[in-house]
């Protein structure tokens, strides 16, 4: 690296770490213990996960903790995009270094995982049924986000494209659960 890419990619790490700085500092003024919001995200991480202790089918628990662990890992990254980009934000944390944490990390897998397992339990097409949750999470739950102000979006961010991001990362989820369901039985009538 020359010393002037060294300079820029120093300025970049200094803009970062007085961004995260700046985070904190919003967080214990606006985001902290002391507000309801605080409480009510927090309540939306430890309440689908108790649910989900209780509800996840222990025969298929890593079949369907795989499907969950993609959800996580696709919604977190197109979280962190929407947020980096400044698409859209969420004004209220639990944690202020992980902003959409409670619905990445609890809401929407679990409710996926949940759904997940029920078709495959009674069935049922998983596609129909992840329409159905993309319609919930992108026509209400969000706007219910908004209305309480635990959402802000840009004006050309739509609920429609919400739907549209739900439904195409469940699939890409389902998608990827599959291939390695494949793989792996694969892998057993090889041994």
């Amino acid at each position: 690296m020359d010393s002037k890419q060294q300079q820029y990619f120093d300025k970049l790490t200094s803009i970062q770490e007085n961004l995260t700085k700046e985070t904190v500092e919003y967080w214990k003024v606006y985001s902290d213990f002391s507000t309801w919001q605080f409480w009510f995200i927090l309540i939306m991480l430890v309440g689908p996960l108790i649910l989900l202790f209780f509800t996840i089918d222990r025969k298929m628990i890593f079949r369907i903790g795989f499907f969950g662990f993609s959800v996580h890992i696709l919604f977190a990254y197109i979280e962190s995009f929407g947020i980096r980009y400044g698409f859209w934000g969420y004004p209220y944390q639990v944690l202020p270094f992980l902003p959409s944490f409670s619905l990445d990390a609890s809401v929407i897998p679990i409710v996926s995982m949940l759904v997940y397992q029920w078709t495959i339990n009674h069935n049922k097409s998983f596609f129909l049924y992840s329409v159905i949750t993309a319609i919930i999470f992108g026509f209400g739950f969000k706007p219910l986000l908004v209305s309480i102000n635990l959402f802000q979006k840009d004006d050309w961010v739509n609920y429609f494209l919400i739907f549209l991001l739900y439904l195409i990362l469940f699939q890409l989820a389902y998608l990827m659960t599959k291939l390695f369901l494949v793989l792996h039985k694969k892998g057993e009538n090889n041994q």
